[in-house]
């Protein structure tokens, strides 16, 4: 129940920061749940590789690599997500950014137990 709560959450951000940013454009909703569940797959799967590969980077650079990751992660969700599109490496870095603190942020005040 709560990793639907998460998809869910993660879709209506996804909408809303696609609404308010120029350069992010989703089809509808249902894409939304795609992109969600697709961003899930890629950072459980491909992120961890990515991480290892360019671990020397990350630690040169204080762990400010792992922004350039995230904006690939999402790079990669519109190549595999139709109705997705990012229209640039810098768009798709914000769009990371903005998209892992809001998600920070509203898991914090959902995942409290009662």
């Amino acid at each position: 129940m709560k990793l639907l709560i998460r998809i869910i959450i993660t879709s209506i951000l996804v909408l809303l920061i696609a609404h308010f940013m120029t350069g992010v454009h989703i089809k509808d909703f249902v894409t939304a749940l795609l992109v969600a569940v697709v961003l899930g797959l890629l950072n459980l799967f491909i992120k961890p590789i990515f991480v290892v590969l360019t671990l020397p980077f990350t630690i040169f650079t204080l762990g400010l690599f792992l922004l350039v990751i995230n904006a690939i992660i999402i790079l990669l969700c519109t190549y595999i997500v139709g109705g997705f599109k990012v229209d640039s490496f810098f768009t798709a870095l914000i769009f990371s950014v903005v998209l892992s603190l809001s998600q920070s942020i509203l898991f914090a005040i959902v995942g409290k137990d009662k």
